[in-house]
């Protein structure tokens, strides 16, 4: 499912319009994203969580050349999902 079929799905099943639910979406993707940003996290009960990890710098090696490459520290996002989550997928 893309980002075109989940607004269509919101649409209908909440019975509002695309541009309505396209709103929504966005809103929801802007608040997930500016909590990530300042390092905080956002649980859905029965989804999941989203939170921030950090990851080390380390060295890496160039596929190409095999040298030695500095690869800086980094935020990166994870989800974990929620019990209910995984208890519905099996």
């Amino acid at each position: 499912m893309n980002k075109t079929e989940l607004i269509e799905h919101i649409a209908t099943s909440a019975d509002i319009s695309k541009a309505a639910a396209a709103r929504a979406l966005e809103s929801i993707i802007g608040a997930v994203k500016s909590t990530l940003k300042k390092s905080g996290s956002v649980s859905l009960v029965g989804f999941g969580t989203f939170a921030v990890a950090k990851r080390a710098a380390r060295v890496g090696r160039n596929p190409r050349t095999g040298a030695a490459i500095k690869i800086k520290a980094a935020k990166v996002p994870k989800f974990r999902p929620g019990k209910a989550l995984k208890d519905h997928l099996n």
